[in-house]
C-alpha cells in the first residue's frame, strides 16, 4: 500500500513539473512573440504569429490604464487594431526577459523594456524604458486573460 501511495505521489509530481515547463516554454515563445511586434522592423506577419498565442476573446487588461478585465467575443480582434496602429512606430526597440513563472493554468512573465520613436498620431518623440510583469491566464493552451503591469 505504502507503495502505491509512494507511486502516485511521484506520479501527480512529475505530471506537475511536465504541466510547469510545458507553461515555461509557452511563456517563453508568447514573450519572443511579443518582442517581435515591437521592433522597428516588425510587420504584420510578426503581428499574427503574436495573436495566435490568443484566444478570439481574450481579455486584455494593462494596470493602472485599464481597470476592466472582461472577455469579449471581439478581444483579439481588437488587439490586432491596436497593435496595427502602432506597429513599425519604433525606432529602437530592446526586450530582455528577466522571469517565467509557471503557475496552475497560469503564466507570470517579468521583463524590462526601452523603446524609442515617433507616435503615430501626435508625431511626438516618445522614449520609454520600462519593467512589466504580465500575468498570463491559460485556457485550452491559449491566453485567455492578459494582465499587464508596469512600473
Amino acid at each position: 500500500m505504502k507503495g502505491w501511495t509512494l507511486s502516485l505521489v511521484t506520479l501527480f509530481w512529475s505530471l506537475n513539473a511536465i504541466a510547469d515547463t510545458g507553461l515555461s516554454e509557452l511563456g517563453n515563445r508568447y514573450f519572443s512573440a511579443w518582442a517581435a511586434t515591437q521592433s522597428p522592423d516588425a510587420t504584420e506577419k510578426d503581428l499574427e504569429h503574436y495573436l495566435s498565442f490568443l484566444k478570439a476573446d481574450v481579455a486584455h487588461q494593462h494596470l493602472p490604464y485599464d481597470s476592466d478585465d472582461s472577455r469579449l467575443p471581439d478581444g483579439k480582434e481588437s488587439i490586432r487594431e491596436g497593435m496595427l496602429f502602432y506597429l513599425g512606430s519604433h525606432s529602437v526597440y530592446e526586450a530582455t526577459l528577466k522571469q517565467v513563472i509557471p503557475a496552475h493554468n497560469a503564466i507570470a512573465i517579468t521583463y524590462t523594456t526601452s523603446s524609442k520613436g515617433v507616435h503615430p498620431q501626435t508625431n511626438e518623440l516618445i522614449e520609454l524604458h520600462y519593467s512589466t510583469m504580465e500575468v498570463l491566464e491559460i485556457e485550452d493552451g491559449k491566453v485567455a486573460v492578459i494582465r499587464k503591469y508596469e512600473e
